[in-house]
């Protein structure tokens, strides 16, 4: 069936409360509104406001409510806007969310899953643009995921809701309006594996939610020039799936990391640490990585497009690490 990203997320999260009476969705706007991004469109009318729930402007308290009803058995899902602000609850993911079964020996489980918007690209400025997934993957006790397919917008939020332990899943706000196939009985993937989204012998690109159409339109680009590219799609930043990126390294012996977060203390600087320190041998190239401009996300258009990893630049650094 033809479908949107959106709409595939949407059909995720109504099968959930359909199936589940312990599911509810949490958040601001969800509701009436139909949510900020329109994922939860109609849900309100379909399910009552007992199972969606518009929340107070309060990301703290909306998630500490959402932490309590894990914890008491329920399973919610509770979305913040964008991932900035996500940050207003910090504490309550970190502090709390991520570290109750490591404080209780293990008597305490938060099965919370929390969805949140990411990444720039449609010019919203600098405090709804931000990709800081990386710095969630940091936190030991959670599990960041990041859908960049129909498939995995559609299959991510069950397998995040049958798990003990809670979930942040990332969904990167240019992929909203992305449209294509998806098999009638799409259902629950696994979280566990990244996946080889184009096979190649040449070079690796590493790369994850709304930077994988960028990586593969390079790959396109480097293949009408006679190089072969690997592209892989690390699906989940938390735990990384490691053990797909080492072994594809082993074969193309050259790696290149897209990664929409800033360059210091990034993700791609995680992926690339790990090539180095367990495939060194490996490499005929240093690992290259393409990540944005050191600089809060600009407004304008022009600016922004600067500030981002684009297609040319993947381009420039693939070609660069095969020369």
């Amino acid at each position: 069936m033809k479908t949107s990203y959106r709409e595939a997320l949407r059909a995720a999260i109504r099968d959930a409360l359909a199936t589940d009476e312990r599911v509810f969705l949490m958040g601001e706007d969800v509701g009436r509104y139909g949510g900020c991004f329109a994922v939860s469109l109609g849900l309100l009318e379909e399910f009552g406001p007992d199972r969606v729930r518009d929340t107070p402007l309060s990301e703290s308290a909306f998630v500490g409510a959402g932490i309590g009803a894990a914890m008491a058995g329920m399973r919610p899902i509770v979305e913040i806007m964008t991932v900035n602000f996500s940050l207003l609850a910090l504490d309550q993911i970190l502090n709390n969310a991520a570290t109750l079964r490591h404080m209780s020996g293990g008597q305490l489980g938060v099965p919370l899953v929390i969805r949140m918007t990411t990444g720039a690209g449609r010019q919203l400025a600098a405090q709804h643009s931000h990709s800081l997934e990386g710095w969630y993957a940091h936190i030991p006790g959670l599990r960041v995921v990041a859908p960049a397919t129909l498939e995995d917008a559609r299959g991510m939020l069950p397998t995040a809701l049958a798990d003990p332990d809670p979930v942040l899943l990332f969904e990167h706000g240019s992929l909203y309006n992305s449209s294509g196939e998806l098999a009638d009985d799409a259902g629950a993937v696994d979280l566990d594996h990244a996946e080889i989204r184009r096979p190649g012998n040449d070079l690796t690109l590493i790369t994850y939610g709304g930077s994988l159409p960028k990586a593969l339109s390079a790959a396109d680009e480097l293949a009408a020039g006679g190089i072969d590219v690997e592209v892989i799609d690390l699906r989940t930043l938390r735990p990384l799936d490691e053990h797909a990126v080492l072994e594809s390294v082993a074969r193309t012996h050259r790696a290149v990391v897209v990664d929409e977060g800033w360059r210091s203390g990034s993700l791609a600087a995680e992926v690339s640490a790990r090539i180095a320190e367990k495939a060194l041998y490996e490499l005929d190239a240093p690992v290259r990585r393409v990540c944005s401009a050191e600089v809060p996300v600009p407004y304008a258009k022009h600016m922004e497009d600067a500030a981002l990893p684009q297609i040319a630049d993947v381009v420039a650094a693939a070609r660069e690490a095969v020369a």
